[in-house]
């Protein structure tokens, strides 16, 4: 057995090994507002419950070991304590973990996301129509762990009110595990998946992706494509040339002979299944061909 001393390690490898170590964690899907009233969403996974009288959430938004920096959800809870925590099943894992990209102050989440922004009852932070379940919370305190890069945050959230979907719940109200589907996070690029097991989200681009907010219209409002396949997509820097789409459509035409003329639909079904392999560029190049 290896042991170590945690003095004796960076942050970064410290903080690694305990991402792997400690796994799987549920995830806070963090809805916040800035003083302006600027929306936020952004994913935490260090977050559990605390107690049911009062009902306690508390998650950890972190300081970057790389530089020291806050992130915008501390930010916004310093500023407006309230938060809607919506949980995160795997219908929306591809498009929540897009919103873990550091896109600029201002940003609007759910907008990149292609998420849908639900006005909350008691708070002024937006939920996710999308997540299966949602609290809005007030912000009792903030406790600081440290000053450093890598330092947590316990913002202690009390449950004003929760929304659950119907279409995880039984007959006698009690939440159906299986139907919730709920994801978690573990180290690396591994997620679980509550009733499946492990699999794999490659980590959004430090480059920032493009967003859902800016793909055109017939894929942003696609009835074929999921929301994980609009978050899969989301995630490049930039869309394909025209030389490259062309040379594709060539190249797949002997397989496909009818694809020139194909309707947004066809090509829609084509391009799901090109994300079902992990294969985004050729999805991309299908879909403006």
């Amino acid at each position: 057995m290896v042991s170590l001393d945690p003095q004796d390690l960076t942050t970064g490898v410290l903080h690694s090994y305990l991402l792997s170590a400690v796994a799987p964690r549920p995830i806070a899907f963090a809805s916040t507002i800035d003083a302006e009233g600027n929306s936020n969403l952004s994913p935490f996974s260090f977050f559990n419950v605390f107690s049911a009288n009062p009902p306690i959430l508390i998650f950890s938004p972190a300081r970057r070991v790389r530089d020291n920096t806050t992130k915008h959800t501390l930010d916004n809870v310093e500023a407006v304590k309230e938060v809607v925590i919506n949980v995160v099943n795997y219908d929306l894992v591809q498009q929540m973990s897009l919103t873990s990209t550091e896109y600029p102050e201002g940003t609007n989440e759910f907008e990149k996301a292609g998420l849908t922004m639900l006005p909350s009852d008691k708070i002024k932070p937006f939920r996710v129509a999308e997540s299966p379940i949602q609290f809005e919370c007030k912000v009792n305190d903030i406790v600081k762990l440290g000053t450093e890069g890598g330092a947590g945050n316990l913002v202690i959230c009390e449950v004003l009110k929760l929304h659950i979907s119907e279409d995880v719940l039984n007959e006698d109200q009690t939440i159906n595990q299986e139907a919730l589907d709920l994801v978690a996070r573990a180290g690396g690029s591994y997620y679980s998946r509550a009733n499946k097991g492990f699999f794999e989200i490659p980590k959004p681009l430090q480059t920032l992706g493009i967003g859902v907010d800016n793909m055109p219209e017939h894929i942003r409002n696609s009835m074929i494509l999921t929301g994980n396949n609009l978050g899969m997509l989301a995630n490049v820097e930039a869309l394909p040339s025209k030389d490259e789409v062309n040379k594709f459509v060539e190249d797949i035409s002997e397989r496909y002979p009818d694809i020139k003329t194909a309707s947004h639909r066809e090509k829609h079904k084509l391009a799901r299944n090109y994300l079902s392999y992990g294969d985004v560029k050729s999805a991309w190049k299908l879909l403006l061909s």
